[in-house]
């Protein structure tokens, strides 16, 4: 005779934007949770209303959601967030006209669509607000709000500096490829996926300090390639663009690697990112053990990046001592 299959108690609410549902299940650790084909899969140990038992159950959305459910466990509880594709107003959660047995509205989190709407623009609005005071806020508030005030600049230089790869890869300029590669896929890794995805990095004091080491080294670097194509040298800008990455970069590095760490926990409480390999192996890949590599990566390449721009600076420097002695 075949395990019956145990489903949990599941209460769902939503907004324009999302859908929450709450698991009743307790002590669970390390659930499997993903969506594929537009219907979401839950599977996980836990105490439920049968026990300490496995439960699962599976939900076919009424209209399309994004892929990348966002979960967080309590002690008695797992809450799911899922975003929807289209930001409306759905009139049930699943697919088929008749409600599962197992599933209920979550009445703690429920707003009918005109509550929803007002909620909506309140939000709306106390962003705004939030803008206004921080535009006229002070330096400390600033300081944290790094990332809001200079997103949009740096996804476009970060986008931009694709071109200087392209031109070293084509011999338009002299430099070398694979440091030009090194430092564009390590920014756009922190840029993008490291801040641009999770919205707790981005108010942390950190981002302040990677974007402040980017742009100091670039404020010197790219006004001297832009002299020498008119063949000018002002030795005090070169003097700079062979010196100044001496303490830059490893500040860089180290500003880059405290975001890193302090991603992991953050990565390992929403689940984004991570994925179960399928059966027969069935083991869940945190996003997390990728972050721990890329540590090791980063650092690895800081000694290629140094060893190159110290090899350019004895090259430039080192000749003329030669011909004084």
């Amino acid at each position: 005779m075949e395990n019956q299959v145990l489903t949990p108690h599941v209460y769902w609410a939503q907004r324009h934007r999302e859908l929450y549902l709450r698991v009743e299940l307790s002590d669970v650790q390390n659930p499997a949770i993903s969506i594929t084909e537009n219907v979401l899969h839950f599977k996980a140990q836990g105490h439920g209303a049968k026990g300490d038992n496995v439960y699962e159950f599976h939900l076919e959305f009424l209209d399309l959601v994004k892929p990348e459910p966002v979960y967080k466990l309590t002690q008695r509880q797992v809450n799911i967030t899922v975003q929807k594709k289209v930001s409306q107003w759905w009139e049930r959660l699943t697919k088929q006209e008749k409600r599962p047995l197992f599933l209920a509205p979550d009445f703690d989190r429920w707003l009918d669509e005109s509550d929803a709407e007002m909620e909506l623009r309140a939000k709306e609005e106390e962003r705004l607000n939030k803008l206004r005071l921080e535009s006229q806020g002070s330096p400390e508030k600033s300081f944290y709000d790094t990332f809001h005030t200079m997103a949009d600049m740096m996804y476009f230089c970060q986008m931009l500096s694709v071109v200087e790869t392209i031109n070293a890869a084509i011999g338009v300029t002299k430099s070398p490829v694979m440091p030009c590669l090194i430092q564009l896929l390590g920014r756009n890794f922190i840029l993008f996926i490291i801040f641009g995805t999770m919205e707790e990095m981005q108010n942390k004091a950190v981002v302040f300090f990677v974007f402040y080491t980017w742009s100091t080294v670039e404020i010197f670097r790219y006004p001297f390639y832009m002299l020498s194509c008119i063949d000018m040298d002002w030795k005090v800008l070169t003097w700079l663009r062979y010196t100044v990455w001496i303490p830059l970069y490893p500040l860089g590095c180290l500003a880059e690697a405290v975001s890193v760490i302090q991603s992991i926990p953050v990565f390992n409480e929403t689940g984004r990112f991570s994925f179960t390999l399928p059966y027969p192996v069935k083991i869940k890949v945190r996003f997390s053990f990728f972050l721990q590599i890329y540590l090791i990566i980063l650092f690895l390449g800081l000694y290629v990046n140094f060893r190159h721009l110290y090899k350019q600076r004895r090259r430039r420097y080192g000749q003329k001592k030669k011909k004084i002695h």
